[in-house]
């Protein structure tokens, strides 16, 4: 299905400029229960994946599969809502699905594997990256959302019609014990100098739940502690966690410097050292990090927004943009701050006391945003906690991908990032604080120009979900518009493929969203 659409790009301090002519259009459909995650271009090769289809369908696709079109089409042609069988399978516009591997395939793919031996096979593949190490050949890695996290590896060739094959003997799961584990690995993007970031997704709002036996959502901290051989430190989960050397030793690097907080997945600008990265959740915070040096991600300042709305209380999400102000929280390193998370090693469900944390405390955080504090660890451990103190907005809700097309960007034809919001609610609907919008419970894409030295000061919408209606079982959100938006990829035109999370839609798709021309 192809609607125009019109929504207001808004480029000037007062956020109003004249509309772009725009289209919107379905390009592939995943079978029932699943979500689209993974999309990332090698060429004119479309990598994505099917996460958690409902495992009753009776046909190949009843397992997680990370696949990809070779020879995409991105020419833009509409594909139907999925009906009859075409609901248990991959369709798309853009091309044939080829399925290169499962959850479970070679024994190894999903299996997360600790120090207690096998703990699960995931059936959540997210983020791939694919390092070339040839003309027709290279490695795809690939994230396994859960908890404890994990990453494949894989080494696939291509023929030169674009069918893969998969050498089975090179399959493995990345060794994570060198950093304690990974916790919910979820998207990422690939590096300009060709390494994989993963994000460290810490579905976890308060540390003081760390080592509480009495949590709700103990069983994925003991699932961890099964994986370390010890109960974890809570401060060394939810960072950025970057892949050295990926076609060799595969080696994982955390980078404590970029903060800690709910990574959905971080994006390099061209200068090589300004990085954005988007924290996923409610109530949760958009983050910048300068480096000190273009190539080394372990050394620099973590900044986060304060956003100012150009509407009234209650004006509409999908034309109502901000403007953002840049606040500092504080400059780190890699070393210093992991000298600072040692000294919560050891701590375990023993040393829980009601009422009290064994971490760092609410009262630390405001000593800190005073400047009474010794030192920064404040900004790095409780990022969300530091910003929010130190008046950051800390109102999002369900922010996702942040992207980017590199190349694009560098040469100015693309000067735009993109972020997904997964539904604007809660704190970002209500009528406190920074954002006070409508409610759209099926989400919005915003558009974010970039300045000469790749700074961003302004959030504008670009694509809104349609009318939500409760009653409607099988397609909640209208199902000719997004349905909550997650992954993005933009394209060397400028036109940004959204793929969706939702259970509004009866099958998740995929969307091409084209801005057209003045």
């Amino acid at each position: 299905m192809k609607t125009s659409i019109a929504s207001a790009l808004l480029l000037t301090s007062a956020l109003t400029a004249p509309a772009f002519a725009e289209s919107l259009t379905r390009v592939a459909t995943v079978p029932l229960g699943g979500e689209i995650t993974g999309m990332f271009q090698q060429g004119e090769d479309l990598f994505f994946n099917v996460q958690h289809p409902a495992n009753d369908l009776a046909n190949e696709f009843a397992k997680a599969t990370v696949g990809v079109i070779a020879n995409a089409d991105f020419s833009g042609r509409a594909l139907a809502v999925a009906e009859g069988d075409d609901r248990k399978r991959v369709k798309s516009s853009l091309g044939a699905y080829q399925i290169l591997f499962q959850e479970g395939d070679f024994g190894k793919i999903g299996h997360i594997v600790g120090a207690g031996g096998e703990i699960k096979v995931s059936n959540d593949p997210d983020f791939n990256a694919y390092v070339a190490t040839g003309d027709a050949e290279g490695y795809l890695f690939t994230n396994w959302e859960d908890r404890p996290g994990g990453m494949s590896r894989v080494k696939l060739m291509r023929a030169a019609d674009g069918t893969y094959s998969v050498d089975e003997a090179d399959a493995m799961m990345i060794d994570f014990s060198a950093v304690q584990g990974t916790w919910v690995n979820c998207f990422g993007t690939l590096s300009p100098w060709s390494t994989p970031l993963t994000s460290e997704e810490l579905y976890f709002d308060d540390t003081a739940d760390w080592n509480n036996p009495n949590y709700k959502y103990i069983d994925g901290v003991e699932d961890l502690a099964s994986y370390v051989g010890a109960w974890p430190n809570p401060y060394r989960y939810g960072y950025i966690v970057e892949i050295t050397d990926p076609a060799g030793s595969a080696t994982p690097v955390k980078h404590f410097s970029m903060g800690r907080y709910s990574h959905e997945n971080s994006v390099v600008m061209p200068d090589d050292k300004t990085v954005y990265l988007s924290d996923d959740g409610t109530n949760v915070v958009f983050y910048k990090f300068v480096a000190d040096a273009a190539g080394d991600l372990s050394a620099g300042t973590l900044y986060a927004a304060k956003m100012t709305q150009s509407a009234e209380s209650g004006a509409d999400a999908a034309t109502t943009g901000f403007d953002i102000e840049w606040i500092e929280l504080a400059s780190g390193n890699n070393a210093e701050i992991e000298g600072w998370i040692a000294e919560y090693d050891g701590i375990t469900t023993d040393d829980y006391k009601a009422d009290a944390t064994s971490y760092i405390s609410d009262e630390d955080v405001a000593a800190w945003a005073a400047g009474e504090a010794a030192d920064s660890r404040v900004a790095f451990l409780e990022s969300r906690k530091a910003a929010s103190a130190k008046g950051a907005t800390a109102e999002f809700r369900k922010m996702e991908g942040v992207n980017i097309n590199y190349a694009a960007a560098k040469d100015g034809s693309v000067p735009f990032m993109y972020m997904a919001m997964s539904e604007v609610a809660k704190g970002m609907s209500d009528a406190e604080g920074d954002i006070q919008v409508s409610e759209v419970k099926c989400g919005v894409v915003y558009e974010f120009p970039l300045e000469a030295d790749y700074n961003t000061t302004k959030m504008v919408p670009v694509v809104a979900g349609g009318a939500y209606d409760k009653n409607a079982e099988a397609n909640a959100c209208n199902v000719d518009a997004i349905s909550n938006p997650d992954n993005l990829l933009v394209l060397s035109n400028g036109d940004v493929l959204i793929g969706e999370d939702t259970g509004a839609h009866e099958n998740n798709a995929m969307w091409l969203w084209s801005k057209g021309s003045m």
